[in-house]
């Protein structure tokens, strides 16, 4: 049996969202037809990575999972420092050196996890190394090049800039893209990159068991109707501004009892409104319940390489609203007719008027949606194409 090691900065059942999610969907269908090992940190919380599991080695789900501590927490002067080094980068005067520094600034900083990679490289038939902003990435890829297969997660955000990034992307053996957005991203910016072999493919979408929207609204004390949020509730996913528009639309709306429900760690401050409703972290039992029993799931992110949450919403029929500003996001919409984007509150709230007041064309979209990740968001043709690579 083939050996292969999936490489990301983060994993664990307690890690629910981006690429470390998708790593852990990845890495346990794999297991069918390969050894699989995870090389990651024992890091939790992304935004100090802070040492947090014990133990170095462990099995989840048939899934050998190998941890390496982080050497130092992310530096205090991180944010200073990026925002200087973006400054300089967008004035034409980035270079690999400070680079290399904000790599490790930002973490996790796991040179033990590079070391076991170099050391380890004959013990293994293919390295999988996933997104690649972080350390991990940067400094592990480059070790084991010649049988690597790179799933970059890239979108349009500052740091793809990166001078780094411009010896990074022509290294691997085989790139992973999520969509059609992402490819086209990485081949302008990385011409080197349109000769590599390459699978356009997103992930699959699996529902545990039968939603029971019913079941959640009780345990919730929820009664009214609710739009749904997802995910990390932090700056980086633009949270604030859905903030901001959902509480100037139920200013101008003050006959509506609608309320937005999030779901997710927060990293960045909730306002206190009596119609926004923050759950924390559920169980995947619960998020697929919530998202059943919402109107219309929401993502306000600017960058986004695929959003599994959109996925899973609208293969329970749950239309979308997202930023129109991400290409990735708006093409989700474009292509399925199964969800609406914006690009200013104006727009967010004519949609939201839109579905409350159209119910025929509310229930085409819910169809549109379903649809939409049949076809294109199966897990059994998504594995056969990772397989196909592989091999």
């Amino acid at each position: 049996m083939k050996r292969i090691a999936l490489v990301n900065q983060r994993y664990g059942v307690e890690v629910n969202g981006g690429s470390e999610y998708y790593t852990r969907l990845i890495a346990e269908r794999l297991t069918d037809e390969f050894e699989v090992d995870v090389i990651t940190t024992k890091a939790l919380d992304y935004t100090t990575w802070e040492n947090y599991y014990d133990a170095d080695e462990e099995e989840i789900n048939s899934v050998h999972v190998r941890r390496f501590p982080v050497e130092a927490c992310r530096s205090e002067d991180f944010n200073s420092f990026n925002g200087a080094y973006l400054a300089r980068l967008g004035a034409g005067k980035g270079n690999i050196f400070e680079e290399k520094l904000w790599f490790e600034k930002q973490g996790p900083y796991s040179p033990k996890a590079i070391e076991y990679i170099r050391e380890n490289k004959d013990r293994y038939d293919a390295f999988i190394f996933v997104t690649y902003l972080y350390y991990l990435t940067v400094m592990g890829l480059p070790e084991v090049a010649e049988k690597s297969v790179f799933i970059p997660t890239a979108h349009e955000e500052p740091f793809i800039h990166f001078k780094t990034f411009e010896k990074l992307f022509p290294l691997p053996k085989a790139f992973v893209f999520l969509t059609n957005e992402e490819k086209a991203l990485v081949n302008r910016m990385f011409p080197d990159t349109k000769n590599i072999p390459h699978q356009v493919m997103g992930t699959g979408v699996e529902v545990p068991g039968t939603p029971d929207e019913k079941a959640f609204r009780k345990k919730f004390a929820i009664d009214s109707e609710y739009i749904i949020y997802v995910g990390r509730i932090d700056e980086g996913k633009n949270c604030p501004e859905m903030f901001r528009y959902f509480t100037e639309y139920k200013a101008r709306h003050p006959e509506s009892s609608l309320k937005l429900v999030l779901m997710g760690k927060p990293v960045c401050r909730i306002p206190k409104h009596g119609d926004i409703i923050s759950l924390g972290f559920v169980s995947e039992e619960d998020k697929f319940s919530g998202i059943s029993g919402a109107k219309t799931l929401v993502l306000p992110s600017k960058f986004e390489s695929l959003s599994i949450s959109v996925l899973e919403a609208m293969t329970l029929s749950v239309p979308v609203i997202v930023n129109g500003r991400c290409e990735v996001l708006k093409g989700h919409c474009t292509k399925s007719n199964g969800g609406l984007y914006y690009t200013n509150y104006f727009e967010f709230e004519g949609i939201l008027d839109y579905i409350f007041s159209h119910d025929a064309e509310y229930e085409t979209l819910r169809e549109n949606a379903r649809q939409y990740v049949e076809k294109n968001y199966r897990w059994d043709v998504i594995m056969e194409r990772f397989r196909n690579l592989l091999d």
